[in-house]
């Protein structure tokens, strides 16, 4: 049996540009991502048996461990593709990424299974390989697998690699609060087409990245607006901190350094302090 530990990043997004709606039923986007060092960890171990299985688990009850969960069908896709042969599979997840929280929390697991499934198969599968698999099970994943900071286009899985920034942040989350993306986008459809105007924000503070610098005021999601009409608690969020910024499709929100405990209600949200941008993506952290 071979074991490796993956170590998986969650992401926030500095700008999410939602753009036309496209045929699959997605819409275009530009978004600049970044990794952010609250992580989970996937414990993982490969054996030979008779025939493919998966046996996955984790500290978290708020996620199924059967076939809706993302990392099975990361799994079955594998299998598919005949990647694996009479392989059984065991994964742990240790979760310590918020679900339904706007922090590709699934996304990144799946990443991470599939960076470290081709780790214990000695690299069977070209980083391109890796690449197409990921596009195919999400938006988020190519991004979760190369990490670090991304002009990120289509509906996220085209992405172009920019300069490591260095920030510290923090979370901000209700506790009783996931949001889909589906549920998101659907409230940003029934916006107006004036509330739906984006600033060009992205390419503005891809620019400054490229150049070494950063600009706080350039950060900016299209799809609060539509959220904050249903939710009256991010409004909470916006309010007690007008330069907050929710991430992806929500309900977490991001701010630049520490947060003022004293503006939360800490037993209606969470917050999460001293966090750090991350240079990379899915990651070995123990053989």
């Amino acid at each position: 049996m071979k074991t490796v530990t993956i170590k998986a990043p969650a992401k926030i997004n500095l700008t999410l540009e939602v753009l036309d709606k496209r045929a699959d039923g997605f819409h275009n986007i530009k978004s600049i991502m970044q990794a952010i060092s609250l992580c989970d960890f996937l414990r993982i171990s490969l054996s030979d048996a008779d025939e493919n299985c998966l046996e996955l688990s984790g500290s978290s009850d708020e996620i199924p461990y059967d076939e809706r969960n993302i990392i099975h069908k990361a799994w079955k896709l594998m299998c598919e593709e005949n990647i694996l042969a009479n392989k059984k599979i065991e994964v742990y997840v240790e979760k310590n990424i918020p679900v339904a929280a706007g922090l590709a929390g699934g996304s990144t697991d799946a990443a991470g299974f599939l960076y470290g499934v081709n780790y214990l198969l000695e690299n069977k599968m070209s980083e391109n390989k890796l690449n197409e698999l990921c596009a195919r099970l999400g938006s988020d994943l190519n991004f979760c697998l190369t990490g670090g900071c991304a002009f990120c286009t289509s509906r996220g899985e085209i992405i172009r690699k920019l300069p490591s920034v260095e920030k510290t942040l923090s979370l901000i989350k209700p506790k009783k609060l996931g949001i889909s993306a589906g549920e998101a986008y659907k409230l940003f459809s029934q916006l107006t087409e004036d509330e739906k105007k984006v600033p060009d924000y992205t390419d503005a503070l891809a620019d400054k990245i490229r150049s070494g610098a950063f600009d706080e005021g350039l950060v900016y999601n299209s799809l609060e607006k539509g959220l904050f009409e249903k939710y009256e608690v991010l409004k909470k969020i916006k309010t007690a901190v007008p330069h907050s910024l929710m991430s992806g499709s929500g309900s977490t929100f991001f701010i630049f350094g520490k947060v003022k405990r004293e503006d939360f209600d800490l037993d209606e949200f969470d917050v999460i302090e001293d966090l750090c941008f991350l240079p990379y993506g899915a990651a070995v952290c123990e053989i």
